[in-house]
């Protein structure tokens, strides 16, 4: 090989929508302190255990909002999150059927063949379950102990620690040992685990961050598709023929969007002590308007999918054939007034790390990502500039040992390698800058998409994702009927309200591709959602927002939880 060195920008999103009810202040699903547990504390000791491997994180503000929450909880020891609640409660005898409920219902939501099955104590209270359910009447639990439980919400737990706790935590490791008859005392030195993990997240970041060792991005606070505030035509832009919502377009949604942006540079730079210099826009989701947006608001640097450079490229009848023509380089997309750098993902290895590797070897898949890194490589002639950009949290359920070791051989071979130089997307600019490496190609103009697919079809297009956008449409016309008429108290808590209803996490969920369970129980906190915002408005919630908008019964890959960039 020459002495030409390939640029990796390795780039881990991180986001959870806020599962908390703003006007009861208690967390409706867990998941957010379950991938603290597991995900986001892995993927800290990683990079604290490989001084020499360099990549980026992306930590969306209504997440980062959470952890804080989570944190606040563990030091006062108020939970406000139920089935932590239930694991720290002195008497399993009292509780009342919805929390046995809540315990049964969520405490097998595990993926079986590498969380649950593994352990044979866990799998064990999986078949008396089973073998009882069918005989409880009435949602009476009679034939499930206080004990029964006590495993259970303990085994829960166990299942979600991170491979790292399990190898460095004494107490992680006596009581998966122990294996059953969990005591009160066991139950609280779980909690005290749990508590003492949620409270250093952020922490470990912000040390990494401040070594040098990563580079921390933001996204639009509550993860909206910014493309479509501003304007639901733009969906017809990658998809001409989409069938679009009867709404034309969401009230005010360009200052809508902005706020996003705004807020979300005040909290990141409140919590990791410096401004963001790019942006993941929620989904990878970039139109014209909305990449100028940014740039007006100070953004360096955003990075979308492969599917909307080769969209782009055809709109403009530029090469598109192979993604060595034109994948491997960032663009430059002006106003003419402010410039932005845009960085593309290649799909093909974000996917494999996303849906391929966890199937092989930690060292096969390794070597099949260093090899096509290689040939990427022999096949640039200039410098080539290379995007793997995925979730950092949803992935690892499918691996064996939640990808402790495909990541720890991963980082390893990536920063030993003679050719391969790993980066952040600020070190490409900066590089850019003392002309070390050629000056961002002009890209005239954008189609708009996303990450997946490289269009809007994951949140628009289809019948219930349409109905759901017109429901947020009449909510946010008599949200603006009414907010001048409300105290400032009262506006805040509607504006709060309103931004996380305008996230996109709902429109992901509805579609009958997905599953039943996960559909229902988004629908079920949509609509809440929109609820609670007429009440906090003052205002009577449609009766229609009782209805379900989706009902799911689809089986898609991975749960669901994580899409691929090319269909």
């Amino acid at each position: 090989m020459s002495d030409k060195k390939l640029l990796l920008n390795l780039y881990w999103h991180m986001h959870q929508p806020d599962y908390r009810d703003l006007v009861t202040g208690e967390f409706v699903l867990p998941w957010t302190y379950l991938h603290a547990l597991k995900d986001y504390s892995d993927m800290a000791f990683h990079l604290e255990q490989n001084p020499n491997a360099r990549v980026t994180f992306n930590f969306v503000p209504i997440l980062v909002e959470q952890l804080e929450d989570y944190a606040e909880q563990s030091r006062s020891g108020q939970w406000r999150d139920p089935l932590l609640r239930l694991l720290a409660d002195p008497n399993l005898e009292n509780i009342t059927d919805e929390e046995c409920r809540l315990i049964v219902d969520s405490c097998f939501k595990a993926h079986h063949e590498k969380m649950l099955s593994p352990f044979p104590h866990y799998q064990r209270l999986l078949k008396l379950y089973e073998l009882v359910a069918p005989i409880m009447q009435n949602g009476q639990f009679h034939y499930l102990s206080a004990q029964f439980k006590a495993d259970l919400l303990v085994w829960y737990h166990l299942a979600w620690t991170g491979e790292s706790l399990r190898r460095k935590n004494k107490t992680v490791q006596t009581l998966m040992q122990k294996g059953v008859l969990f005591t009160l005392e066991d139950r609280q030195a779980l909690l005290a685990v749990i508590s003492e993990t949620l409270q250093g997240i952020l922490p470990r970041y912000q040390a990494l961050l401040k070594k040098g060792r990563i580079e921390m991005t933001t996204t639009p606070y509550y993860h909206p598709i910014l493309p479509l505030l501003i304007d639901l035509e733009s969906a017809r832009d990658a998809m001409p023929n989409a069938p679009l919502p009867q709404s034309a377009t969401y009230p005010d949604g360009y200052p809508r969007a902005i706020a996003h942006v705004q807020a979300a540079q005040r909290y990141h730079e409140k919590i990791f002590g410096q401004p963001a210099n790019g942006m993941w826009p929620a989904e990878g989701a970039v139109s014209h308007p909305a990449l100028s947006l940014l740039a007006e608001q100070g953004v360096a640097w955003a990075a979308t999918g492969q599917g909307v450079l080769a969209n782009s490229l055809r709109k403009l009848g530029l090469p598109h054939d192979t993604p060595a023509q034109y994948l491997y380089q960032p663009y430059k997309i002006t106003n003419g007034q402010q410039d932005i750098v845009c960085f593309f993902r290649d799909d093909h290895l974000s996917d494999k790390i996303g849906f391929e590797y966890s199937k092989q070897y930690a060292s096969e898949a390794v070597h099949d990502f260093i090899q096509s890194l290689e040939h990427i490589l022999a096949n640039s002639e200039e410098t080539p500039v290379v995007s793997v950009i995925l979730d950092g949290e949803n992935a690892w359920e499918y691996y064996p040992y939640n990808g402790y070791y495909f990541l720890h051989e991963l980082y390893q071979a990536l920063a030993q390698h003679p050719d391969i130089q790993m980066t952040t997307f600020s070190d490409i600019l900066a590089l850019q800058q003392k002309h070390t490496l050629p000056a961002p190609r002009l890209l005239d103009d954008i189609c708009a998409g996303s990450w997946v697919y490289g269009t809007f079809s994951t949140w628009i297009g289809e019948p219930a994702k349409n109905r759901a956008w017109d429901l947020l449409c009449v909510a946010k016309r008599h949200y603006d009927q009414q907010i001048h008429q409300l105290s400032a108290e009262q506006k805040q808590k509607c504006q709060q309200q309103l931004a996380l209803c305008e996230g996109s996490d709902w429109f992901w969920w509805f579609g009958d591709y997905n599953s039943a369970q996960s559909v229902q129980s988004f629908d079920q906190l949509y609509r809440r959602n929109l609820s609670n915002l007429y009440k906090l408005l003052g205002l009577t919630a449609p009766a229609h927002l009782l209805q379900p908008i989706s009902l799911g019964g689809g089986d898609a890959e991975n749960a669901g939880t994580m899409r691929r960039g090319n269909a």
